[in-house]
């Protein structure tokens, strides 16, 4: 098997008229963690959406495990093994943690889901407390810990996380940063990660990929960008700056 779990290739997406995607294309280790930088506007969170069904290509491919995915369902993707994760708070506030986890294995049928819902409260101590607990009641911190929890229940073999850190304290931010490291190494799970908080990201990541205007500017190991002093530019927009010090490499 081919150590590719994701690519894009030539892919060009956005909403109407406005193209955000233009002609990108990268590639994602299998059971690795990638990040993917760039100033607001540069594609980030739209390829996440791309890549989970959410929108679909005008252009390209998108592959997973080398079978084109451009334009299937989020049901089927799901059942592909592909979880997605995104930005805010995305949970049923008025239904006990319990019942959003019963929810979230919905498309695998109570038995299964009652079967594994254990296995994840034990990754996550402080909201299996909270069981029983609205999930509004939870802390932020709680909330995306449930929110990445109800994303295992699926097992998947993929996870695209969209700002995983919005809202959360440094110390929560961390235990997510361990928690997802611990899913690649361990269980071998590709992580493709949108994420400002640039530093304390790379410092968890195997790869970084830098975009601007849709397009993939930079692609490196995340430890060599992370010792780059083009970094800060980087993240402020100044990509062409970067890549210019140090070209794209796949």
């Amino acid at each position: 098997m081919s150590d590719i779990c994701i690519e894009f290739d030539d892919v060009v997406a956005g909403y109407k008229d406005f193209m955000i995607l233009n002609n990108l294309s990268f590639k994602a280790h299998r059971g690795s963690i990638t990040l993917l930088l760039g100033p607001n506007g540069a594609g980030k969170s739209t390829a996440l959406k791309a890549l989970f069904g959410l929108l679909k290509p005008r252009q390209g491919r998108i592959l997973l495990d080398g079978r084109n995915i451009a334009g299937a369902t989020q049901k089927e993707l799901l059942a592909a093994g592909v979880a997605f994760v995104p930005q805010g708070r995305n949970l049923f506030g008025q239904l006990s943690v319990y019942e959003n986890l019963e929810l979230g294995g919905i498309t695998l049928g109570m038995k299964t889901t009652h079967e594994r819902i254990p296995e994840i409260l034990e990754l996550f101590p402080r909201v299996k407390e909270r069981l029983h607990s609205a999930a509004a009641s939870l802390s932020g911190g709680e909330q995306k810990q449930l929110e990445i929890g109800r994303a295992l229940l699926l097992r998947p073999k993929v996870i695209l996380i969209d700002e995983p850190s919005i809202g959360l304290s440094p110390l929560v931010v961390q235990d997510v940063f361990r928690l997802l490291r611990r899913l690649a190494d361990e269980q071998g799970v590709t992580v493709l990660m949108v994420e400002q908080n640039v530093k304390s990201a790379l410092k968890i990541s195997d790869y970084a990929i830098a975009l601007e205007s849709g397009r993939l500017v930079l692609h490196k190991p995340a430890g060599e960008l992370l010792a780059d002093p083009n970094i800060e530019r980087l993240f402020l927009g100044g990509a062409h700056a970067a890549a210019a010090v140090a070209p794209a490499t796949v």
